[in-house]
């Protein structure tokens, strides 16, 4: 009978891909990551600093969101901040949960030179469940143990008619199936024929289908994931969170590992869509770091114009953009509803916004007249 899950395949986990296929997007993604990294070198200590608690907040709150379970956000930037020697001005108390997830993902980047381990992994799975006794009694995981003998499946539908859209490797012989994963994550860093990105893919896929744990091979595989990203790196600082493109495509995600799991050994369309992934969160942080760039920018050239409180409000939710933002520019009575002020004082305001070059007219006018931010040329 043919094998019907890839661990069941005669090599396994001997995985092959097809480098030429990969060729085009890997070299995009190595190229914008340069772009990004060297973006980062322009931003001052203090904004680096904030935009690495933003991108590790996202990645651990987004990492759970693609589990179903969602976070006090609030409690988990709490534990960054403070390990992150960051003062937060709305200290929420944190939690044995959030403590541990905030090291769970700083264990991974910052000590990103600490070898591998099957100790370490034991670790960081006590981390990510800290408090057997309230939050998780009801499901009895077997916390800081590999999973127990009964078989691991991903079940759908009705229970007389079951789909099982994965099942992993049975428990017996495991352990040696982890030490083999984890010998071959530390004698792969230094294998120069591989590249960082296609072993970040390799080690994402291969531990995911290992699921070694009663709960939590999700979360692990992605921390795993941001570990290999900032060996490949050299650097602990993190300015993108792949978990968020993840979540954006939670379907695909699911989808593609099915499909690969079932698949041959070839795993080529996984590598594919793990480095589109990769892709659009590298963008995504470049055009964050742009943003603050730019308003870095915007105020250095303004820092001499003398603008109202009310002004430079309405110039900083302009600069900010996002869903609060005015991605079409903003009129004369928006600017009078988000400055609090008088029909009459918007205009004034406006008026003064354009001449001193902080504002620039959109195109069209009349009374539906809509500014923009009027960014000085670099």
């Amino acid at each position: 009978m043919a094998p019907h899950w890839i661990w069941q395949q005669p090599d396994w986990p001997d995985f092959r891909w097809q480098a030429e296929a990969l060729a085009p997007l890997l070299r995009e993604c190595v190229q914008t990551q340069g772009r990004l990294l060297g973006m980062t070198g322009t931003v001052t200590a203090s904004l680096s600093a904030q935009n690495e608690l933003d991108a590790l907040l996202q990645n651990i709150v987004t990492s759970s969101a693609i589990e179903g379970e969602q976070l006090n956000v609030g409690s988990v930037r709490s534990s960054l901040a403070r390990r992150l020697g960051l003062e937060q001005g709305d200290e929420t108390p944190v939690s044995q949960r959030s403590e541990g997830l905030a090291n769970l993902l700083l264990d991974a980047t910052r000590h990103f030179n600490q070898p591998l381990t099957v100790e370490r992994l034991l670790e960081w799975h006590e981390w990510l469940f800290p408090d057997q006794t309230s939050d998780f009694a009801h499901r009895q995981i077997r916390v800081g143990t590999l999973r127990g003998d009964e078989p691991m499946q991903v079940v759908s539908g009705r229970l007389d008619r079951p789909i099982v859209h994965f099942e992993a490797p049975p428990r017996q012989g495991l352990e040696q199936q982890l030490q083999t994963f984890v010998d071959w994550f530390e004698a792969s860093r230094h294998q120069v024929s591989l590249d960082p990105l296609l072993r970040a893919g390799i080690a994402h896929f291969w531990f995911v289908t290992l699921h070694p744990f009663d709960d939590g091979n999700g979360r692990l595989t992605r921390t795993l994931t941001d570990l290999a990203l900032a060996q490949g790196e050299a650097q602990a600082i993190r300015f993108y969170a792949m978990s968020v493109s993840i979540l954006d495509d939670r379907a695909g995600y699911y989808r593609i590992l099915e499909n690969s799991q079932k698949a041959t050994l070839d795993i080529t369309a996984w590598l594919t869509w793990f480095l589109q992934t990769l892709l659009r969160s590298l963008h995504t942080a470049m055009a964050q770091i742009e943003s603050v760039l730019g308003k870095t920018r915007f105020w250095q050239a303004h820092r001499a114009s003398a603008l109202t409180a009310e002004q430079s409000k309405v110039l900083n939710r302009l600069l900010d953009g996002g869903e609060k933002g005015f991605e079409q520019g903003i009129n004369a009575a928006q600017y009078q509803a988000v400055a609090k002020v008088s029909k009459a004082t918007a205009t004034r305001h406006l008026a003064e916004l354009l001449e001193k070059g902080c504002l620039e007219r959109m195109p069209g006018g009349g009374r539906s007249t809509r500014y923009r931010i009027n960014y000085p040329a670099d």
